[in-house]
Formats: C-alpha cells, sequence, structure tokens
C-alpha cells in the first residue's frame, strides 16, 4: 500500500512539473523572424487545444462514462460547462484572462486523482497515464505562463513559482484518489465529467480563438498533432483487440 501511495505521488508530482517546465520554455522562447516567431506561438496555443479535447475524448469522457446512469453523465457534463462559463465571465469582469490556466488545472487535477484511483484499484497504467497527463502540461504550462504574463501583473519570478506550487496539487489529488475515492468510483467519474465539459467550454471560447492566424496553416496542423498526442497515449494505455 505504501509502495503505490509513493508510486503516485512521484508519478503525479513528475506530470504536474512539466507545467514549470513549459513556462521555462515560455520564458527563455526567442524565435525570430517575427512572423516564425508568431506562427510558433500560435501553432503551441493549438497543439495544447488539441491535447485538452484529446483529454476529454479520449480519457475524461469515456472514463467517467463508466459506471454512470446517462443521466448523471448529462448532468455533470452539462454542470462543468456552466459553471466554466460562469468562471470566464467573472475573469472577464475582472479584466483578467486565465483560460489556459484553468483548462490545464481541470485537465490535470482529476487526471491525477483518476491515477491515484486506479493505483489502489489494481491498475497498471499508472506510468503511462503520468506520462500522458505530463506530455498534456508541457504546451499548456507555456500557454499558461504567456498568458498569465500579458493579463496579470505577476512577475516572471512570480509565475514559475506559481506553476512551480501547483505541482504539488498532483500529488494531493493523487494521494487523495488513492485512499479516499478508490471505492467511491462514482464520485471520480463525476468530476471527470464535470472537468471535461469546463474543459471543452473553455477551449471554444478562449483558447481555440487564440490559435487562429489568417493565411497561416501551422496552428491547426498542431491541434491535430496535440489530438494525436492523446490518441497515442490511450492506444498504450489501452492497446486494442
Amino acid at each position: 500500500m505504501m509502495h503505490d501511495a509513493l508510486a503516485v505521488a512521484l508519478l503525479t508530482f513528475a506530470a504536474g512539473a512539466a507545467m514549470p517546465l513549459g513556462a521555462c520554455f515560455a520564458y527563455w522562447e526567442r524565435i525570430r523572424p517575427q512572423w516564425l516567431e508568431q506562427e510558433f506561438r500560435h501553432s503551441v496555443i493549438a497543439f495544447g487545444g488539441g491535447a485538452l479535447l484529446a483529454a476529454v475524448a479520449l480519457v475524461l469522457v469515456p472514463e467517467g462514462a463508466k459506471g454512470l446512469p446517462t443521466w448523471a453523465v448529462a448532468l455533470c457534463f452539462s454542470l462543468g460547462g456552466l459553471c466554466f462559463m460562469i468562471l470566464d465571465r467573472a475573469l472577464a469582469a475582472a479584466s483578467g484572462s486565465s483560460a489556459q490556466l484553468t483548462a490545464m488545472l481541470s485537465d490535470f487535477i482529476p487526471e491525477s486523482l483518476a491515477l491515484g484511483a486506479a493505483f489502489s484499484a489494481g491498475g497498471q497504467a499508472g506510468p503511462l497515464l503520468a506520462l500522458l497527463i505530463g506530455m498534456q502540461n508541457l504546451p499548456e504550462g507555456f500557454n499558461a505562463y504567456r498568458e498569465l504574463r500579458s493579463s496579470t501583473s505577476l512577475s516572471a519570478r512570480g509565475v514559475l513559482l506559481t506553476f512551480l506550487l501547483m505541482s504539488f496539487l498532483g500529488p494531493i489529488a493523487g494521494l487523495t484518489g488513492h485512499f479516499l475515492l478508490a471505492d467511491a468510483p462514482e464520485v471520480v467519474s463525476g468530476i471527470m465529467l464535470f472537468a471535461a465539459g469546463g474543459i471543452l467550454y473553455l477551449t471554444f471560447q478562449d483558447i481555440a480563438p487564440q490559435a487562429q492566424l489568417k493565411q497561416h496553416w501551422a496552428p491547426p496542423l498542431g491541434a491535430i498533432a496535440g489530438f494525436l498526442l492523446g490518441l497515442i497515449g490511450q492506444l498504450l494505455i489501452a492497446p486494442q483487440p
């Protein structure tokens, strides 16, 4: 039991550490000429959006829908979208934008909960799931860093420290799932569906529009690459017969 708990803590922290790592890349990123820098940044935003869509379509919704009646699936998913709309409007009214950050945490925390619960249930896909979460967090950390730097008064060091502290949310969520929610799969499923609805709202409301760049084709390909990353990860976790 303690061996599994240590594995959950280390794996979820490693996955969360991809957030400050992505932020570090954004901090040091300097590309010239300017048109290439602009296209690269939009492509990373699109890649992160594709990874988020993959998390919704391939992990959060399929895993969350297991063992729940249809009405509960619809309710949790709809509530997620509605609550995140309210949150997004509140952020807009406060003249701030944190869509990337909110979507990143909404992806990271429920997946860490599920990872911890899966370890408790004897699942063998923990390391692969942690790798998938980390690979999603990397571009999302990059995008969230740039978003916070442009929309808040936080310094670069302040944002990096914030992201480093957020890495510890992974072990907290993972150990919560491992010790408290292993016998309550319906609760984990509801959280995953709630997060999926919220992520889908943020992706189409805030993240996808930021990725658009007229007369450039790399950003849409970035979205495809991000979704493909999630698809490959899911196929590795649950090989098809």
